[in-house]
This record gives structure tokens, C-alpha cells and sequence, in this order.
């Protein structure tokens, strides 16, 4: 029996919007304010694990001022992400679900004052059906409550939904609770293993809904 394909659910961070970036770049300009050596291979290899511990501020010593240095991080960070816009594909991909009567969701490790004043920036938050953040759930990813809880919001099962990564972590949450994936590795994820996703495509301007169908199911 073909399972219909009747939802799609984007993870956030990298995957409509390169925050990571821009939070990458924040941390190297106050670094390089200071004339202090900013290791970005090693913070890059922390981007999307959420049980991975990196401290962005050991260059400065173990005695440094630490709040001002997160200050002036957090105003160039804050900055970046006002001028960001959806990276290539989502816009449309995210419009032919709608058109097509597909439920649409968020599942995101990120807060929801972050996620929806950016999709409300943007003009997208009314596209979405449910958006679930890190406050929604007792675990993030890589557990996957927070697809389980997207599913259940949406009232679609896992098999007839597809996701749509960046990392691995976000793969295995949504492997785990039974969708297809979709991964876009980005600058910061390129690293990662994603040999469980359905699909590897370098950006969703690679993706569209018939070729959703043919990989996983037909659409109802």
C-alpha cells in the first residue's frame, strides 16, 4: 500500500535561516576585537549536538570577564539575524506544501521567542500549523519527543511525513520517530554523518514536491 505524504516539518536554525552563521561570525568578530585567535573548526564541531560541550570564551584565559564579552556577542549576533533572510528554496518549498493542502510544522531546539519573531519577520509564521520548540519538550534532539509531538499536533503518522535537516542530530530525532528525511548539510554541518536520511541535497532549491512524492509516497 503507497503511504501519502500529507506533512513536512522544517527544522529551523540552518535549515530556514543560517543563524549559525551568524552566530559563528559574532563569536569571531569579538574574538578578533580583542586580538585574541578564535578556533572555529573547534566551535563548528559543537554546531547541532546538543550534548556536546564547547566553551567559546577559553582563548581569554580562565580569569576574563566573561558577561561583557557574551554582551558585545549577543549585539553583533542580534544584528546578523535581523538582516537574514530564508535561504534558497525554503520560500517555495514551504509555499507548494501549502498550496498542495500539506500540514505544516516546525520542530526546532531553539526557544520560540527566537524561532517566531524571526518567521513573523519574515511574514512565514502563519504558513505553519505547529510550531514546536525546546520549551515544548523535557528532551531535545536528538530524542525524538519533539517530531513525536509535531505528529501528534498535525494528526499525520511518521510515515507520511518528511523532514527537513541540517544536522545530525536533528536526522536521528526525526529517524527515531519514524519520518523521512530530507538533509541539507550547511557551512557548519557539512561534517556531519547523515547516511540514515532519505535524501542529501546541498539546498532546497534542489527539493520540490514531486520529487518529495517519488522518494517517499504519493500525496493526499
Amino acid at each position: 500500500m503507497t503511504v501519502m505524504i500529507r506533512a513536512m516539518v522544517f527544522d529551523f536554525d540552518g535549515l530556514m535561516l543560517d543563524t549559525e552563521s551568524a552566530l559563528i561570525e559574532a563569536y569571531g568578530d569579538v574574538h578578533a576585537h580583542h586580538g585574541v585567535p578564535f578556533d572555529e573548526n573547534l566551535f563548528l564541531r559543537s554546531v547541532g549536538h546538543a550534548d556536546y560541550a564547547f566553551d567559546p570564551w577559553s582563548a581569554f584565559g580562565p580569569h576574563a570577564d566573561r558577561v561583557p564579552l557574551d554582551a558585545h556577542r549577543r549585539k553583533l549576533n542580534l544584528e546578523r539575524n535581523q538582516r537574514l533572510e530564508p535561504l534558497p528554496g525554503v520560500v517555495p518549498l514551504l509555499l507548494a506544501g501549502r498550496e498542495a493542502g500539506l500540514k505544516l510544522g516546525v520542530a526546532s531546539n531553539s526557544g520560540h521567542g527566537h524561532v517566531e519573531s524571526h518567521l513573523g519577520r519574515l511574514g512565514l509564521l502563519g504558513n505553519f500549523d505547529f510550531v514546536a520548540c525546546r520549551e515544548d519538550v523535557s528532551q531535545p534532539k536528538p530524542d525524538p519527543e519533539i517530531y513525536q509531538l509535531v505528529l501528534q499536533r498535525l494528526g499525520v503518522a511518521g510515515s507520511a511525513a518528511v523532514a527537513l535537516e541540517d544536522s545530525h542530530t536533528g536526522l536521528m530525532a526525526a529517524r527515531r520517530a519514524g519520518l523521512h528525511v530530507v538533509a541539507v548539510p550547511n557551512r557548519a554541518t557539512a561534517h556531519h554523518e547523515f547516511g540514515e536520511a532519505g535524501w542529501q541535497v546541498t539546498s532546497l532549491t534542489e527539493v520540490n514536491l514531486n520529487q518529495l512524492v517519488e522518494r517517499f509516497g504519493a500525496r493526499g
